[in-house]
């Protein structure tokens, strides 16, 4: 698949589970991180569905994938806090956690007057 193809199949697994079609959405995503296995978006957006569908070990697997892949993404850290704090997991929560919050003050460093809404 082209990145074109792996791109417009996670567009269209979003839709479909956003029409409430979760299963065509897991399916869809699945081929996706076959077929592109190095695709972080198709990773974090399989780990967000099945964290929202409750599939906790699914989450866990498909978010350990992306971070694998994009260590330093804030939103994948915080997925893996949210994942690990349902578990039980507090520490692991904290730990993925403060790893976000430390992205996000590097953001905001890079970026001062971004989150001051034009002010």
């Amino acid at each position: 698949m082209t990145p074109d193809q792996i791109q417009s199949l996670i567009e269209d697994a979003t839709f479909d589970y956003t029409m409430g079609d979760h299963e065509a959405a897991l399916t869809k995503l699945a081929r996706a991180t076959a077929a592109a296995p190095d695709n972080f978006e198709a990773w974090h957006a399989l780990a967000e569905i099945n964290f929202s569908l409750r599939r906790l070990d699914a989450a866990l697997v498909a978010a350990q994938a992306a971070h694998a892949l994009r260590a330093d993404d804030l939103f994948i850290n915080t997925t893996l806090s949210r994942i690990w704090m349902e578990k039980g997991d507090k520490p692991m929560a904290e730990k993925f956690g403060a790893q976000a919050k430390i992205l996000s003050w590097k953001d905001q460093l890079k970026n001062p007057g971004a989150d001051q809404d034009g002010i």
